[in-house]
């Protein structure tokens, strides 16, 4: 097994930014690393690093009022399903707390962000029929035949309900 060497302070706070709380936590816990310098286990968790933000609460109104945005049924007040539902929501609206409070100011841009939609800004989606190449275009009565059912030329379609 091998350790990672141990930087001085200055060295290190000053390039990477690191505040000195961090430094601390990283200088007294130092990883265990492969021959390539992995750590052979996880150096930091989720909840470790939210661990030192304040735990929001979630009333009991609010989460209903979620359910009903979202068409749900909410469970029922005091149940385990509600309080575990409570915890899983506080902890979300703790991590997006915790975003939020991320400084990007002095993060320096490479560049624009890239465009990463399927269509690329300033093309457009061609609504030409002609437009599809030499994809032969099937329509009307011969996509019947790609049919299930069907009877005198239409479409059958069974329904859950019966007829009265």
């Amino acid at each position: 097994m091998y350790r990672l060497p141990r930087r001085p302070l200055s060295r290190l706070s000053t390039p990477l930014r690191t505040s000195r709380l961090t430094w601390l936590r990283h200088k007294t816990n130092l990883a265990e690393v492969d021959s390539t310098g992995i750590p052979l286990k996880p150096t930091w968790s989720v909840h470790e690093l939210l661990s030192s933000y304040p735990r929001p609460t979630v009333s009991p109104a609010t989460l209903k009022r979620l359910h009903e945005l979202s068409a749900l049924i909410p469970p029922l007040e005091g149940t385990p399903e509600h309080a575990k539902l409570s915890q899983e929501m506080e902890e979300l609206v703790r991590l997006v707390e915790a975003v939020k409070l991320v400084d990007v100011n002095e993060v320096a841009e490479d560049g624009p962000v890239p465009d990463g939609r399927i269509w690329a800004s300033g093309e457009a989606v061609s609504l030409n029929a002609g437009a599809l190449g030499e994809a032969e275009a099937v329509g009307g009565r011969s996509l019947l035949q790609h049919a299930s059912r069907t009877v005198d030329g239409l479409y059958v379609v069974e329904a859950d309900k019966p007829r009265n």
